[in-house]
């Protein structure tokens, strides 16, 4: 046996440094996950239905946002009003209403005489005699009297003007004035308002004050659409003239108007 056989030298390895090697190597995955999920979430990926949706919930938040604000502005002349006030002007909304529905029942009834009516012509021609009856006062063709009130405006400072007396007339008409007469002329639907010098015109003639409103209606509804708080009343107040509201059993109005042929229209049955 040979004595001078060495052993084989073990391959030499170099040693690896203290923290590295599977620490980073478990580190790599995290990262890359970190970054997957990055980009998954940014820049954002939507649908074209989701657009829609965010869209259309966008619109319904401002007409909301919108309506809110509306209504605010709108109940804001009543926030000071005292309770009294709320209360007639609730009754006035409820006349309106009561008459709309009288005039609903009315017209319902009319179509029920009509169609049950065992001498239909006649009953037909009834109901044009009246129609054409109230046609007439609408147009300012023929008197009227009923129940309803006088309205006496003082302006003796002359403040007054065409567009405070047109304000008054629709705030009469809104609460169911049926006639009106304003000192000797008819007013009609078609009735224009002007400033003249010294006073105000009517469908070109010229009146001074005082100005005299006679209104065929219902006085429980007509008075207190004058009085409402920021009404006609404290607005022709406002500017220094006197208004006088009086009830009365019995309006005449007898101003007529000449009734004017139409230039173009003609009846659709003729």
């Amino acid at each position: 046996m040979n004595t001078n056989d060495t052993p084989p030298e073990e391959p030499n390895v170099p040693e690896k440094p203290l923290g590295e090697g599977t620490p980073a190597a478990a580190g790599a995955p995290e990262q890359s996950g970190r970054r997957r999920l990055a980009a998954g979430l940014w820049p954002p990926r939507l649908s074209r239905a989701q657009l829609v949706v965010a869209l259309l919930l966008f619109v319904l938040g401002l007409g909301l946002a919108i309506q809110v604000r509306s209504n605010s502005d709108a109940s804001a002349p009543l926030r000071g009003a005292r309770q009294e006030d709320l209360v007639r002007i609730l009754d006035e909304l409820d006349g309106r209403t009561k008459r709309l529905e009288d005039e609903k029942q009315k017209l319902e009834d009319q179509r029920k005489e009509l169609e049950s009516s065992s001498n239909q012509a006649e009953e037909a021609r009834k109901q044009t005699v009246e129609k054409e009856r109230q046609l007439g006062i609408l147009a300012g063709t023929v008197a009227a009297q009923g129940p309803g009130i006088t309205l006496r405006i003082t302006d003796p400072k002359g403040q007054v003007e065409s567009d405070q007396l047109l304000d008054t007339l629709q705030e009469l008409r809104a609460a169911g004035a049926e006639a009106i007469q304003i000192n000797g002329v008819r007013v009609v639907a078609s009735s224009f308002f002007s400033d003249e010098g010294g006073g105000v015109g009517i469908d070109g003639k010229k009146i001074t004050q005082p100005y005299e409103f006679r209104v065929i209606g219902k006085p429980q509804d007509l008075e207190p659409a004058l009085n409402i708080p920021g009404g006609v009343v404290q607005t022709l107040e406002k500017e220094q003239a006197t208004v006088a509201v009086t009830r009365s059993a019995k309006i005449v109005v007898d101003a007529l108007r000449a009734a004017k042929q139409p230039d173009y229209a003609r009846s659709s049955s003729s």
